[in-house]
């Protein structure tokens, strides 16, 4: 129809449910963080026989909201030697990409508003994967600009080991993921929900295998300076990392951003490898199943991070830089190599995994070798 009302009836429907989109998806993913927060704190203490929060609202669920308006109220320090622009630009550089990437996450099927169908989901661009490694990348510009503009030899440290610790993990990370794209033939990643479904053996967990998925949550973990890879912070070391001269609002954007991006990785691990919201549905309600399927998948990894938390101890620094330069590229690497080789001689693609699986092997008993041989230099031997 080329009525100019009805064109610019639609066009106002569209950017109003766009509107809603944001609003909503901003809203919720402040509150499932205020409760990611509550998690956590929760979980830990049962680990480890204590209480935990018990003070604020039922069962202690108000005590990350009382907390961060704590922090709105407490006096915004600035040092006398910080970069006064960047320090104060550089909590939005932590906290901003972990929305954007959230933005990206299809968390339902397609429901109707406002009589147009749409997913639930902000936003579906074409190039999604390549803005998600973008994003992540920026997020860590954030950490390295807050501990530089300090101005504080700590802080300092802590930029430095993140810049070492993003480019370690970053191209693991790229690796894992490119497995997932040649599986699936898009970037998008509602292409990609679409083309593990309707079956759990459909998963890129399946599909592409176990050794990305693995190579992947490890490398999101270093990325997101989570324990145990959590040496940009490393309070017993650096006092509190980048964020050591930092003080109220500034400080809880670092706070939320950590937390932010802890539960959208998860959702990100999900939509990649776990089929996304896709799962058995019903008569009733069919637009509410999808959605508590995908919550469900993504609780379990946020329990996987708390769980990290408070059973791992946090690697050396050596051992850092091991795990990523000697074992997780050169892993993904080979495995690419495998994905690509099956999809190309698919009637040889037996014979294809099982090369590079003994080439993973043998990388594997060289790294050994070259360790034993490194630590035996290292003794030092009695007169």
């Amino acid at each position: 129809m080329n009525d100019p009302l009805f064109i610019h009836g639609v066009t106002l429907a569209v950017i109003l449910i766009v509107l809603i989109k944001v609003v909503v998806a901003f809203a919720l993913l402040l509150i499932l963080v205020m409760l990611l927060i509550w998690f956590e704190r929760k979980l830990i203490s049962d680990m480890q026989n204590r209480i935990g929060p018990n003070r604020a609202g039922p069962w202690g669920l108000l005590q990350s909201l009382a907390d961060g308006i704590k922090l709105f109220f407490k006096e915004d320090l600035l040092p006398e030697k910080a970069d006064k622009r960047l320090f104060r630009l550089a909590p939005f550089f932590v906290t901003v990409p972990a929305f954007l990437v959230f933005c990206l996450v299809p968390i339902g099927g397609e429901v109707t508003w406002f009589g147009h169908s749409t997913y639930l989901q902000v936003a579906n661009p074409s190039i999604g994967v390549l803005f998600l490694l973008a994003m992540s990348s920026v997020s860590v510009y954030g950490v390295m600009l807050a501990g530089w503009s300090s101005g504080s030899k700590y802080p300092l440290l802590g930029s430095v080991r993140a810049s070492a610790q993003m480019i370690s993990y970053e191209a693991a990370l790229g690796l894992s993921l490119a497995g997932v794209v040649l599986e699936s033939h898009t970037l998008s990643t509602r292409g990609i929900v679409l083309s593990q479904a309707p079956h759990f053996w459909f998963w890129n967990l399946l599909r592409v295998g176990i050794v990305p998925f693995i190579v992947f949550l490890i490398a999101i973990t270093a990325e997101l300076n989570r324990p145990p890879f959590d040496l940009v912070e490393a309070e017993q070391e650096l006092v509190g990392g980048f964020h050591t001269e930092y003080s109220s609002i500034r400080f809880a954007l670092f706070y939320l951003a950590e937390y932010m991006n802890t539960l959208t990785m998860s959702a990100i691990v999900v939509t990649l490898f776990l089929g996304g919201p896709s799962g058995p549905g019903f008569t009733f309600l069919p637009w509410l199943w999808p959605i508590l399927w995908f919550a469900g998948k993504t609780l379990v990894f946020l329990f996987c991070y708390v769980w990290f938390r408070a059973a791992l101890p946090r690697l050396r620094y050596d051992q850092l830089m091991d795990l990523g330069w000697k074992i997780l590229i050169p892993v993904s690497l080979i495995w690419l190599l495998v994905i690509a080789g099956e999809l190309v001689y698919k009637f040889g693609g037996l014979i294809v995994v099982g090369a590079g699986v003994v080439a993973m092997l043998l990388l594997f008993r060289s790294l050994q070798v070259g360790r034993n041989r490194m630590d035996e230099g290292e003794k030092v031997v009695e007169p």
